[in-house]
């Protein structure tokens, strides 16, 4: 079958094969969809067109992604801006200081409360253990003693050995009133003498009252002094062979005066027995002279009865 002729609108018509859209332009045929009502329109056309819109657009895109990188360089640059920090106070360390010490403050206080009642209940019970040692109405001692004794004007000392006995009545755990009882026994050197009696026996005999005092008083043992006075008989004839003291240079048997101080110390082995050592001093008035001996008494003290 031919092609038909088609019209152009600048030449001569030419054989072409029936087209439904118009690529040429002008006058079309009956066969030919004008441009107007969808035709496709010449290739070269088009292509400027789309270089044209791409000529324009690129430069555009350029610079939108330069605004877009200056303003993310900006905002990356600047510094974000600072929150105001909350206020702290001026020393926080006390604050921190207060709270550490707070339980070690009341630790100490419940180690004190308890160290306290530890030492309350031992006061307690040293003071019930004073009371039931020293609450007795009655202390009896017996013992004995040494004395270191002038017999005679010019002559040297003697010794002599004691027995001692005394009863004391207490108005208290301190103080109280003691009779005391003692004998001293002893020879005297005399020296050579136309008797030939070198070594005769003297002996003496003493009873004393007076205040007995303990300043110093433990579960364990105590400590007391006593200030006594009496009577003493001396006894310096009885180993004589009939001659008089006198002659043998010995005090003259007589009856005088006699004070004796002491200080006691006592170690409790029951709340009713105790162990004694006392320093003593006695002084007695022989043959209107004062003779001044020192000595020492030791032995037991029973206690008895309440108060």
């Amino acid at each position: 079958m031919a092609s038909p002729r088609v019209q152009t609108p600048a030449g001569p018509p030419h054989d072409a094969t029936p087209r439904w859209f118009n690529t040429y332009g002008g006058a079309l045929s009956a066969w030919v969809l004008p441009y107007s009502r969808g035709g496709i329109p010449k290739a070269m056309f088009s292509f400027r067109r789309l270089a044209l819109l791409l000529a324009l657009g690129l430069p555009a895109l350029h610079v939108l992604q330069a605004q877009n990188s200056s303003q993310d360089s900006t905002s990356s640059s600047t510094p974000a801006p600072q929150q105001p920090e909350a206020p702290q106070p001026a020393n926080p360390q006390p604050a921190n200081q207060d709270q550490s010490q707070q339980p070690t403050a009341a630790e100490s206080q419940g180690q004190l409360s308890v160290q306290a009642r530890i030492r309350a209940r031992r006061e307690q019970r040293r003071a019930q253990a004073i009371h039931d040692t020293y609450s007795h109405l009655y202390e009896a001692f017996v013992g004995g003693g040494y004395l270191r004794f002038t017999p005679g004007p010019g002559l040297q000392r003697a010794t002599l050995y004691s027995w001692d006995d005394a009863l004391t009545r207490y108005y208290g755990e301190r103080l109280g009133v003691t009779v005391d009882g003692r004998g001293y026994y002893g020879t005297a050197f005399v020296g050579l003498n136309p008797y030939a009696i070198t070594r005769p026996a003297i002996s003496q005999y003493g009873v004393l009252a007076g205040p007995t005092y303990r300043f110093y008083l433990r579960p364990r043992y105590s400590i007391a002094a006593h200030a006594l006075g009496g009577v003493a008989i001396g006894n310096f004839s009885g180993d004589t062979s009939g001659f008089s003291p006198a002659s043998l240079g010995l005090y003259p048997d007589s009856t005088t005066y006699a004070i004796d101080g002491s200080i006691i110390g006592e170690v409790n082995v029951t709340p009713n027995l105790s162990l004694r050592l006392a320093g003593d001093y006695y002084g007695t008035g022989f043959g209107s002279s004062f003779q001044s001996s020192p000595g020492f008494t030791y032995g037991f003290v029973y206690r008895l009865g309440k108060q």
